[in-house]
């Protein structure tokens, strides 16, 4: 096994599976395996489905399963707004990342747990108009994504100490790699779903988050990093921010495609929480349909991760996100408009690439646009731009669900077509990223 320390000599020269299957690599990659399986089983798949099968009983209320979906998506990330830009923080001051990456990784899964005792909670309380029961649910979904959430500032910050300039933008797409074929380990559980009661799935689902989150947990070992030294309370950390956001001018190039990525993972992150009720309501997928489509979507994104790997370190990683934006466009313009299972089966094919790829390609970016003693304050600032749109996209295909409910289906089909404008307006501000770091004068 390669040893850590080696990663920081540029003259040292790994081939790619010696890259791969290094120790503190291959340790990383697999907690994108662990959080995956909590993205893809609890996220997208069996907690949309369980809202639909618990409130949604016509064509009206299956639009207001779908905004309760997509709103408690968008406050979860509200929270995570609010503190991200400390997280990257935290990271300069104390040279730390698995430190913190750790517990939150254990709340998430603890709040999973408690999802799945909730759901099987028997009760006739109501608070809201709604059972306890379910409330519970969102309640505990709402706390488990946002520290998953949350832990992935650490985790995302961890790559620029694992490989040299050329190798990162292979081991980002590893990495991604690994995280989807974590989501087709994760959907082993889909055969505990009886009668609809996806409910079921939540615990198994938080089991295999822990037991996948151990290789990072024991084996990785953290390159010392030398902490920012500071007399300051860490919560003058959103004075720092502020400060940050005043330089943008000096590292306008970061700031720009900040701009543009919130555009592109608003619709990219509100796909992803109504994907399986869109799916389900709209095109008439059965859940085994679409646990078929998405584990076609998931080798796409697998296929999508590992080849922008290469195209990124080929054409440069502001081209390759160029190249994800449009096919992105491609796959969202057939989802809305698609009137027959195939075309939408091409659209998930394509939407899977686009995905996978936008996390290989974006990480590398920032990489390449910031400067190395300020990398932590800069994730925790792509975590900040990520999540805010993440509030912004599911809140407004939430609204649009809520307001045209009424329409029946037309309404969940404008809500995913507006997500169009979006991508176009992170491409139109995406152009202005010039190709390098630019020194700040």
């Amino acid at each position: 096994m390669a040893k850590l320390e080696s990663v920081s000599n540029p003259l040292h020269k790994r081939n790619v599976w010696a890259l791969f299957f290094s120790l503190p690599i291959l340790a990383w990659a697999m907690y994108d395996f662990a959080n995956t399986i909590f993205s893809s089983n609890i996220v997208t798949v069996f907690y949309p489905f369980y809202l639909k099968e618990t409130l949604g009983k016509s064509e009206e209320l299956n639009q207001i399963a779908s905004t309760f979906i997509t709103y408690s998506n968008a406050l979860s990330s509200f929270f995570l707004v609010l503190l991200s830009p400390l997280f990257g923080v935290w990271i300069d001051r104390t040279g730390k990342k698995k430190a913190y990456l750790i517990p939150f990784t254990l709340v998430a899964i603890i709040a999973t747990l408690l999802m799945g005792a909730s759901a099987q909670w028997k009760t006739d309380q109501e608070w809201l108009g709604l059972n306890t029961s379910i409330l519970g649910v969102i309640l505990f979904f709402m706390i488990a994504k946002f520290f998953y959430n949350s832990s992935l500032v650490f985790y995302d910050s961890m790559i620029s100490d694992l490989g040299t300039e050329r190798e990162i933008p292979l081991i980002s797409g590893f990495g991604v790699a690994v995280g989807y074929v974590g989501t087709l380990v994760g959907l082993i559980v889909f055969p505990l779903v009886h009668d609809n009661h996806f409910e079921s799935t939540f615990i198994p689902s938080a089991a295999m988050f822990l037991i996948f989150s151990l290789p990072i947990m024991l084996f990785y070992k953290e390159k010392p990093q030398k902490p920012v030294a500071s007399s300051k309370s860490l919560l003058s950390g959103y004075r720092e921010i502020w400060a940050t956001f005043k330089e943008a001018r000096k590292y306008q190039a970061a700031f720009t495609f900040m701009i543009a990525y919130f555009f592109f993972n608003d619709a990219i992150a509100t796909a992803i929480a109504v994907m399986a009720i869109y799916a389900n309501t709209v095109m008439g997928f059965s859940t085994g349909q679409f646990i078929l489509l998405y584990l076609v979507s998931t080798v796409s994104s697998i296929i999508g991760s590992f080849l922008f790997g290469y195209i990124t370190r080929s054409v440069g990683p502001k081209r390759a996100v160029t190249i994800v934006a449009i096919i992105l466009i491609v796959a969202i313009s057939l989802a809305s408009l698609a009137t027959s299972k195939s075309i939408f089966w091409v659209a998930g094919s394509l939407y899977g690439v686009s995905m996978g790829a936008m996390w290989v390609t974006s990480r590398t970016l920032i990489v390449q646009l910031t400067p190395e003693e300020k990398r932590g304050q800069f994730f925790g600032l792509f975590a900040f731009s990520g999540k805010v749109s993440s509030i912004v996209g599911p809140a407004l295909y939430g609204s649009i669900t809520w307001a045209m409910a009424s329409t029946g289906n037309l309404a969940s089909r404008v809500a995913l077509g507006s997500l169009l404008i979006l991508v176009i307006i992170g491409l139109i501000v995406h152009m202005r990223v010039p190709q390098k770091l630019q020194n700040p004068s």
